[in-house]
């Protein structure tokens, strides 16, 4: 069972294997809302996200059964990326099945990391290979957001940001399938009630906006975005419910919005990010972003920086 305990028992895990990522100050942001506006740089993390650590938490409670078999994981690059690092250091064989129009620049990094990755359909087509060959191989299927392993992983995130911004009223986070925001509010919420938590979403997979609608996670039938990060089909049965208890708001940002933060990115804040991990400062930047608390700091968490040259080039 999720608590407060279990987040501080995964942080306390990952402390001497993870570094603590850095909160660094955006300044041209700042002075465009008048407030200050911090940017936690969860893409200085290892393998390029915030993944790592639910991957490694998850690899560090397992038991040598789950892991005979090897792993099974579907991703869209960063948990893929995060598995095979933290079962590599094991020896632990992953099995990843990606979208066929997966990023390049991910799938080459899994497989230098030892996994064998298989391209196959769309995210929806993914899945339904990734469970026959869980049945065929007998691997372990180690979910990218719905698993509480991975959810208190992800969740030593809040507990950094307590540390690091005393002061912050707002804490914006991108929203795929929902573990981190899961995980976050989960390990702020105790500490500090009066920080509101937002998520967001590209327009063009608000999974969790359509779960919120709905009443429950419910497939979408079409992803567009650039935000590939953030394309999940469908919100889990443990972030759904954790979402509507943690999260203040919802938000969503359409890929002009995307775009127009990469910028800001790039040449304003001096950093690179993925377009998924940009849509915190989209909804700044756009007009109809979302309602904040009049006052306190802004938290942006930047969530990954994985992207090739190609990806690059459409944001320059």
């Amino acid at each position: 069972m999720l608590d407060h305990a279990t987040l501080q028992a995964a942080a306390d895990r990952l402390h001497e294997r993870l570094p603590i990522t850095p909160l660094v100050p955006d300044h041209a942001l700042s002075d465009r809302l008048g407030r200050r506006v911090w940017l936690k740089l969860e893409s200085l993390q290892r393998t390029g996200s915030f993944k790592a650590r639910g991957a490694l938490n998850w690899l560090l409670t397992a038991s040598a059964e789950a892991l005979a078999g090897g792993l099974g994981a579907v991703s869209a690059g960063n948990h893929a990326l995060a598995l095979a690092w933290a079962a590599g250091r094991d020896g632990v064989p992953v099995t990843i099945v990606m979208p066929e129009d997966a990023s390049a620049y991910k799938v080459a990094g899994c497989r230098a990391l030892g996994a064998e990755v298989i391209l196959h359909g769309d995210i929806n087509a993914a899945w339904e290979l990734m469970h026959r060959l869980v049945e065929e191989r007998g691997l372990t299927l180690v979910h990218p957001y719905d698993d509480e392993r991975i959810i208190a992983g992800q969740g030593s995130i809040g507990l950094e940001l307590l540390d690091q911004a005393p002061e912050a009223s707002t804490a914006l986070c991108p929203i795929g399938g929902g573990g981190l925001i899961s995980g976050i509010g989960l390990a702020t919420a105790p500490r500090r009630e009066s920080l509101s938590v937002i998520g967001v979403e590209p327009v063009g997979a608000a999974s969790m906006a359509h779960a919120w609608a709905q009443g429950g996670a419910v497939h979408l039938d079409k992803l567009d975005t650039a935000a590939k990060s953030l394309a999940a089909a469908i919100v889990g049965e443990h972030t759904y419910p954790l979402c509507r208890a943690q999260v203040s708001a919802l938000a969503q940002v359409n890929e002009h919005d995307i775009e127009r933060a990469m910028h800001h990115l790039l040449f304003d804040a001096k950093l690179m990010a993925e377009p998924g991990a940009a849509v915190g400062i989209a909804a700044l930047l756009a007009a109809h972003g979302p309602a904040l608390p009049p006052e306190g700091d802004i938290v942006v968490v930047v969530t990954g920086a994985n992207l090739g040259p190609d990806e690059l080039r459409d944001y320059l």
